[in-house]
């Protein structure tokens, strides 16, 4: 006859009675795999999204070669901030015509109009350079701290300062205060001028638009964080992120904000700002983000149609390009110390190459050829649009890496500016026999024996 099992006796605690007890555990387990699960969830960091396909691109044709002597009046060489003008022509070999160097850091490339080159070194001196020569023309101190470049409208420039944080305009051509209008807040966002109006924004969180001509308030408009980044405008819009993790676009007009759509940030729901710089091409919006990622949103309607991540935060501001030779692709830099070719419609990648160290200013697409400078090793480095191969190395750079008229290339080093002519090759061959032709003349020329 078995023994039968009997309740617990009255005080006895339910852990001691062993079915009780493995029922329990099962329970607090499972409790504890449910949180776990929830945790994760929460605080992993997101999965790039791929919706390249899906969200509208529109086609571009490409830009016409650039033959003639050409303007690059602000920050990104046009209002969408594209950074690309295609000078086939402006390619190595270069030869060096002229270098500008001064101690103030130089943080922001010059911009060129008219044979004339305008830049405000980090110490807050304006400065123009005779684009043939090199020589300073004028030189004046506008402010004690600067990190932005100017912007030019009908004969003035258009700056901001981060101390003190003010907005001025100043004569191109003499560099004259024309006006100036202190802000609540520093700015270090590159200005842009569309008819005759300029926006900026600033470390409270604002966008500006003021009246070019004499400085007045258009309108100013909140957005989610600190503004780093400058502007870039298309259609009627302009594009900026901030630094709440938001990119917004905001009507020109009045200021009303069309859309926002937010970065999807690291992992333990940390997010993400945009210190980069936009681009805005093929219906489009590109950026890089403080959460290591690469962004494109739909133009119209803020969608996120792909992000592609990267090894290290991207500060670099993106140069997209298509040309006739390759298909449109967004060129940018990393804190991992990598070139990277993006497709423009998927974000996949084309090509990824080392630039040999951290990369934080934005790159520059001239002819076909994509130029980055290394805040490691300061040095500026060129490599071919298709394939990617490495073609042209300079001893220095830092941040951003050149612009171009047409003709030359502009070179920013750490502290300076250098000029750098293209080598004419044919010119050089001429050259060569002309003075092949000229040596045997002489030595038929010469009596024998002498």
């Amino acid at each position: 006859m078995t023994e039968q099992q009997t309740p617990n006796p009255p005080g006895q605690r339910w852990w001691r009675n062993r079915r009780k007890l493995l029922a329990a555990l099962g329970s607090v387990a499972i409790l504890l795999a449910g949180s776990a699960a929830v945790a994760y969830a929460m605080f992993k960091r997101p999965a790039d999204v791929d919706r390249g396909e899906v969200v509208p691109f529109v086609q571009e044709e490409p830009k016409r070669a650039v033959v003639k002597t050409t303007n690059w009046p602000l920050f990104g060489f046009n209002r969408a901030r594209t950074r690309f003008v295609p000078a086939n022509r402006v390619k190595p070999p270069f030869k060096r015509l002229w270098k500008y160097g001064a101690r103030p850091l130089l943080e922001f490339p010059p911009i060129f109009v008219g044979g004339r080159l305008y830049f405000v070194d980090n110490n807050g001196h304006a400065v123009s350079l005779d684009a043939d020569s090199g020589k300073v023309l004028w030189k004046r101190r506008i402010a004690k701290l600067n990190a932005s470049a100017p912007a030019y409208w009908r004969g003035r420039l258009l700056i901001v300062n981060l101390e003190p944080g003010q907005v001025l305009s100043l004569n191109a051509r003499t560099g004259k205060t024309i006006w100036k209008r202190s802000l609540s807040s520093r700015s270090e966002s590159s200005p842009v001028a569309v008819r005759g109006r300029v926006y900026f924004g600033d470390e409270g969180g604002n966008l500006h638009s003021l009246r070019a001509r004499d400085g007045r308030t258009v309108w100013t408009t909140q957005l989610s964080g600190p503004v780093k980044a400058a502007p870039a405008y298309r259609d009627g819009k302009l594009y900026v992120g901030d630094y709440g993790g938001e990119m917004s676009a905001v009507r020109a007009r009045n200021g009303e904000i069309v859309w926002q759509a937010g970065a999807q940030g690291l992992s333990f729901s940390r997010t993400g700002a945009f210190y980069s710089t936009p681009a805005v091409a093929f219906g489009r919006v590109y950026s890089g983000n403080n959460d290591g990622r690469v962004y494109s949103f739909d133009s119209g309607t803020g969608e996120l149609a792909w992000s592609h991540s990267t090894g290290g935060y991207v500060y670099s501001g993106p140069a997209v390009a298509g040309t006739p030779h390759t298909p449109p692709t967004v060129y940018i830099g990393s804190f991992d110390g990598n070139v990277y070719a993006l497709d423009a419609r998927t974000g996949d990648a084309r090509w990824t190459r080392s630039a040999g160290g951290r990369v934080i200013g934005s790159l520059s697409v001239i002819g076909n050829i994509v130029y980055v400078a290394t805040f490691d090793g300061t040095t500026t480095s060129g490599f071919k649009l298709k394939g990617g191969r490495k073609v042209f190395e300079y001893h220095t750079g830092a941040y951003m890496p050149a612009i171009s008229d047409g003709r030359r290339l502009y070179l920013t080093g750490y502290s300076s500016v250098h000029a750098l002519q293209p080598f004419d090759r044919a010119a050089q061959r001429r050259e060569q026999r002309k003075k092949r032709r000229a040596q045997r003349r002489t030595a038929v020329a010469e009596p024998a024996g002498s």
